[in-house]
């Protein structure tokens, strides 16, 4: 900066000796000119001087400066040393943190992550299971199976096993998944279980409303054929009772019927053909065990009435018997106050010949009650 100024400064002074000198030179005055460079002279002398003093002080300024500079340098250092040992255990400590709270978070992620493999495992166990259901159920072999076994489980948790039978061959040869042997009226009652589920499935796919038409025209004509079925096999004249149970395996095919095909719960009320579902099934089998327990009761009526006359003359001989008892007591009643007078008499005898043999009174005794005593005493 100050070498700038110097030359800024001579440059100007040059230029203005210059210009002067060219006046004068132009107007030829040699007096002036040399007048003018004297001046010069001077002032150059002049300018020296202070451009040196100036350099001197700007040198002392830019000393002073660099002081100036070098201390703010060593503080902002200090300051920034400071400020970046603060920024790094900030740092540090806010990675610590972090860490531990993914440690944590990683920690929470994989027990989710268990949770989920076994909920996973359990949804594929269940889907496994579902589809084995579903196998079942559209095989027509398997699907019978599936309900006979609920058939089975129902009638044998509630009816003792003198109430019913399986798989029973009819004398027109048909096979009758279940008979429930009831005393006339109303007789023996079949149940069958076989009831076509693939037209329900049908029902429950359909996707729009012309295969919804489709699906229950499928599933009323199955049903239809199937009540019509049970009533031909399993309704047999002096056989059989007059109606028999249609087993449904499933409550929602038990209430989709009554909701939306009524005219088909109809035909099979003409049919004697009553559809049941396990819920009403379970009420049917404990309104039958309570027919057999009535009938039961009115079968063993002669014989408790038999019981009951034997146990009234049982009774009435007892009741002699008791009599006759009273009567040996009444009589043992007597005997034994006869026997305490004769004791007392006795004891007074007794007391009699002690006072004799004591030698007291003995001449009475002699002449009176001596014989009277011995014969009591024999």
């Amino acid at each position: 900066m100050v070498i700038d100024l110097q030359l800024i400064l001579s440059a100007a002074a040059g230029i203005l000796i210059i210009v002067n000198l060219l006046v004068l030179f132009l107007r030829k005055d040699d007096k002036k000119l040399q007048t003018i460079a004297d001046v010069f002279y001077r002032g150059q002398a002049e300018l020296a001087g202070r451009l040196s003093q100036m350099a001197e002080t700007n040198q002392q300024q830019q000393h002073k400066i660099s002081e100036a500079i070098a201390e703010q340098r060593l503080s902002v250092l200090k300051m920034m040393d400071e400020k970046l040992l603060q920024v790094t255990k900030n740092v540090g400590e806010g990675l610590q943190n972090t860490t531990l709270q993914t440690n944590q978070t990683l920690t929470d992620l994989r027990e989710r992550l268990t949770k989920i493999d076994v909920a996973q495992q359990k949804i594929s166990a269940l889907s496994e299971q579902v589809v084995s259901l579903q196998e079942v159920l559209s095989n027509k072999q398997a699907r019978g199976a599936f309900g006979e076994i609920q058939l089975n489980d129902l009638v044998t948790s509630i009816l003792p096993p003198s109430a019913y039978a399986f798989q029973v061959v009819l004398s027109n040869q048909k096979r009758a998944d279940c008979v429930l042997n009831l005393p006339n009226p109303p007789g023996t009652i079949v149940i069958d279980s076989k009831f076509p589920l693939e037209s329900y499935h049908a029902l429950r796919t359909a996707g729009n409303d012309r295969e919804k038409l489709e699906a229950d025209r499928f599933f009323k004509a199955s049903v239809l054929k199937h009540i019509k079925d049970i009533s031909e096999k399993y309704i047999l004249p002096g056989e059989t009772a007059e109606s028999a149970l249609m087993f449904l395996p499933s409550e929602a095919i038990y209430a989709e019927l009554h909701a939306n095909f009524p005219e088909v719960v109809e035909t099979s009320y003409r049919a004697k053909v009553w559809i049941v579902s396990p819920t009403t099934l379970m009420a049917t089998l404990n309104t039958v065990r309570a027919i057999l327990k009535d009938a039961k009761m009115r079968e063993m009526a002669g014989v408790i009435q038999k019981e009951v006359g034997t146990l009234t003359e049982d009774i009435g001989r007892l009741d002699g018997r008791i009599e006759s008892l009273s009567r040996h007591f009444k009589q043992a009643n007597e005997d034994i106050d006869g026997i305490k007078v004769s004791s007392g008499k006795i004891a007074k005898r007794i007391q009699r010949i002690e006072d004799i043999q004591l030698g007291e009174d003995r001449k009475e005794l002699a002449d009176s009650d001596a014989p009277a005593v011995i014969s009591h005493i024999a």
